[in-house]
C-alpha cells in the first residue's frame, strides 16, 4: 500500500475537524439546520486553510444518506466517494485547466440532468479566477437560476480576480490564516496519535514554517518525520528546515539591550559558523524586536503576537530594559540594515555594524521632556550645573563685540590708535570703581591721527564708489601708504589688475579730479607697486571688512555658547553648535 502523506490522512472530514475557521463552519451549519442553503458559494482565503475541505464536507452534508446534516456521517457510500474523489455527482474541476468557453458550456449541459443517486449535483470549482472572461460571462445566467437540484461552490485565493457580476451571484465566506497556537495544538494532537516524539518548540518551528497554512505545516511535519523518524530533536528541526536558532535570537537580542557589543558580535560569529544567513537571521531579530515592542506597547498582546507563554515571559524581562523609543530606533536601524543587505556583498559586516551601533545606542529623551525642561528654562527656572557654570562668562563676552578691534594692524599710526581702546574698554567693564590707564600723549595722538588718516581714506572711497563703482571697487583692494588732503599715496601688489589700470594716466586724472572735489584742494596721486603687503600701511578695506566680519562671527559664537539658554539646549540634546546667525535688526526687535 502506499505511503499517504499527513496533509491527506488528517484532512478535515467534518466541520468540527475544521481548525481556525469556526465563522464558516457555524454559518455553514446553521443554514443546513434553518433549510437555507444558498445555491452558490464562493471560499476564499490563503493557501492551505481549508476551503476545498469545506467545499467537500458540505457536499457530504448536502448528500449524505442520512438526510441533510451538520455532521457528515462519513460512513455511508456517498460520503466516502465525495473523501474519495470519485462520486458521480459531485465534480471537482480545476479552475486552472479548464479555463475556456467550451469547457463551461459542457458543464452547462450537464447541468440540466438530474444527479444519479445524491440528493445535490455539486460543481466545485478550484482557483476560479483562472476562468476567462468569456467563461465567466457563458456562466453568468446558469449561476443566478440553477436548478434546484444543482449547487456551485467556488474556491480561489485570489478573490480580486473574480468579476463582480460572479461575486454578487455567491454568498461570500473569507478563511484567515490560522493563527500558530492552533497549528501547534493540531500538529501536537496528530504526533500524539502517530507515537511520534517531539518537544512543542520544534512543533513551534513546524508551525513558523507553514506560516498560517495547515496543509504547508503537515507538509513540513511530514518531511521532518522522513529524515528524523519517530524521535526527532530540535536540532534536528532546526539544520533540516534552515531556520535560524531561537536561542540565538534571543541572545541577540539580549546582547543589544545590555549594551553588550562583544558578545552582540559574538552573536554574529556563530551565526555565520553555523551557515545561516545574515539576511534570514536579521529578518528573525526584526521580528523579535518587534515582538518585544508590542508587548511593551500592549502589555497583554492576546492574538497580536503567536508566541509560547515561555517566549512571552522572557521578552517581557528585554522589555522592562528598554523604553518604547529606543525599541522603535532599534528596528529602524535593523530595517535599514536588512535593505542594505539585499544589495551588498558584505551582509556580515552591515549585520554587524548595525548589532554595535544598537547596543551603543544613548538612551532616547522623550520629547515631552524636553520641551518642558526648555519651558522651565524660559520661565527662570532651575537649570544644569553645566548651565550655571557657563553663566559668568557670559557678561564679559558682551563688551568685546562692542568695541573689538580688527584683528590685523593698520600702518604704524592706526596699530597705535586701534590698541588703547580695545584695553580702555576692557578695564571699564573690569571694574566700576577702577580708574582707567593712563594714556601717553604720544600714544594718544598717534591714535587720533591714525584714525583721522582711516577716515580720510575710506570717506574717500566712499565718494568715489557712489561716482564710479568700477574705480570705488577697485581702490578697495589696494593699500593706502599714504592719505591726506592734498596728497594720496596708493600701494598696489606687482602682477595686480589693480596696479595696471591705476598707472593708466587717465584713471590718474580721474582720480585727481574725485579727490580734487571730495577734499576741496588739488591732490597729487601716487600709484606704487609692491612686493608684499606692507607691514607699516593699513589693510585693505576689503581685508578690514573680512576681519571684521571675522571677528564679528566669532564675538556672536562666544555669546551664543556663553548664553545659558543656548548651553541649556546643548545639554539636554547632549549636542554642539554647529552654525551661529545673527538675526536682522527687525526680528531682533520683535524677539
Amino acid at each position: 500500500m502506499s505511503y499517504l502523506v499527513l496533509a491527506r490522512k488528517w484532512r478535515p472530514q467534518t466541520f468540527s475537524d475544521l481548525v481556525g475557521q469556526e465563522h464558516v463552519s457555524q454559518t455553514l451549519k446553521n443554514a443546513i439546520d434553518g433549510g437555507r442553503v444558498a445555491h452558490a458559494f464562493l471560499f476564499t482565503g490563503a493557501r492551505g486553510v481549508g476551503k476545498t475541505s469545506s467545499a467537500r464536507i458540505l457536499a457530504k452534508a448536502l448528500n449524505c444518506e442520512s438526510g441533510l446534516t451538520v455532521e457528515p456521517c462519513n460512513s455511508c457510500a456517498t460520503c466516502l466517494e465525495i473523501t474519495d474523489g470519485n462520486s458521480v455527482d459531485v465534480f471537482e474541476i480545476d479552475g486552472a485547466s479548464n479555463t475556456g468557453v467550451d469547457d463551461i458550456r459542457e458543464l452547462r449541459d450537464n447541468i440540466k440532468y438530474l444527479p444519479s443517486r445524491s440528493r445535490y449535483k455539486i460543481f466545485i470549482i478550484d482557483e476560479v479566477h483562472m476562468l476567462t472572461t468569456n467563461a465567466f460571462n457563458a456562466l453568468l445566467k446558469t449561476l443566478e437560476e440553477p436548478p434546484p437540484h444543482v449547487k456551485f461552490i467556488f474556491a480561489t485565493t485570489e478573490p480580486h480576480k473574480v468579476p463582480i457580476t460572479i461575486l454578487s451571484r455567491c454568498q461570500r465566506f473569507d478563511f484567515k490564516r490560522i493563527a500558530l497556537p492552533r497549528i501547534v495544538s493540531r500538529l501536537r494532537y496528530i504526533v500524539d496519535q502517530e507515537g511520534v516524539q517531539i518537544s512543542d518548540e520544534a512543533l513551534a518551528v513546524v508551525a513558523r514554517k507553514g506560516d498560517g497554512s495547515m496543509r504547508d505545516s503537515l507538509s513540513t511535519l511530514d518531511q521532518v518525520l522522513a529524515f528524523c523518524g519517530d524521535s526527532v530533536t530540535d536540532a534536528d528541526v532546526a539544520a533540516l528546515l534552515g531556520v535560524v536558532d531561537r536561542r540565538l535570537i534571543m541572545d541577540g537580542c539580549r546582547a543589544v539591550l545590555d549594551s553588550d557589543v562583544k558578545g552582540a558580535l559574538e552573536i554574529v560569529a556563530q551565526v555565520d559558523s553555523f551557515g545561516y544567513s545574515m539576511r534570514q537571521f536579521c529578518h528573525e531579530l526584526i521580528n523579535q524586536f518587534r515582538n518585544i515592542a508590542i508587548l511593551k506597547a500592549v502589555g497583554e498582546p492576546g492574538e497580536l503576537l503567536e508566541l509560547s507563554d515561555a517566549e512571552l515571559a522572557e521578552l517581557r524581562g528585554f522589555g522592562e530594559k528598554s523604553a518604547q523609543q529606543d525599541l522603535q530606533r532599534h528596528l529602524s536601524i535593523l530595517l535599514k540594515s536588512e535593505a542594505e543587505m539585499a544589495h551588498a556583498g558584505f551582509p556580515r559586516l552591515i549585520l554587524e555594524m548595525a548589532l554595535m551601533k544598537m547596543a551603543a545606542l544613548a538612551p532616547a529623551i522623550p520629547v515631552q521632556e524636553l520641551l518642558r525642561r526648555l519651558d522651565t528654562l524660559e520661565q527662570g527656572g532651575p537649570v544644569p550645573q553645566r548651565v550655571e557654570a557657563a553663566r559668568p562668562s557670559a557678561p564679559a563676552a558682551r563688551p568685546a563685540s562692542q568695541h573689538a578691534a580688527p584683528a590685523r594692524p593698520a600702518a604704524a599710526p592706526v596699530a597705535a590708535a586701534s590698541a588703547p581702546p580695545s584695553h580702555a574698554s576692557h578695564n571699564s567693564h573690569a571694574s566700576h570703581s577702577a580708574s582707567p590707564a593712563p594714556v601717553p600723549p604720544a600714544a594718544a595722538a598717534a591714535s587720533f591721527a591714525g584714525a583721522a588718516t582711516a577716515d580720510l581714506w575710506s570717506g574717500f572711497v566712499r565718494a568715489v564708489k557712489a561716482k564710479k563703482p568700477m574705480l570705488g571697487g577697485a581702490l578697495e583692494e589696494v593699500y593706502p601708504v599714504r592719505v591726506s588732503e592734498g596728497h594720496l599715496e596708493i600701494g598696489c601688489l606687482q602682477g595686480s589688475f589693480q596696479l595696471t589700470r591705476l598707472q593708466d594716466p587717465d584713471q590718474v586724472n580721474e582720480l585727481k579730479g574725485l579727490a580734487q572735489a571730495h577734499f576741496g584742494v588739488p591732490t597729487q596721486i601716487k600709484v606704487v607697486a609692491l612686493s608684499a603687503p606692507p607691514s607699516d600701511a593699513a589693510p585693505t578695506l576689503s581685508e578690514k571688512k573680512s576681519l571684521e566680519d571675522a571677528e564679528r562671527k566669532a564675538t556672536l559664537r562666544r555669546e551664543a555658547e556663553a548664553h545659558p539658554l543656548v548651553a541649556a539646549a546643548v545639554e539636554m540634546f547632549d549636542g554642539e553648535i554647529a552654525e551661529v546667525q545673527e538675526l536682522p535688526r527687525k526680528e531682533v526687535a520683535k524677539s
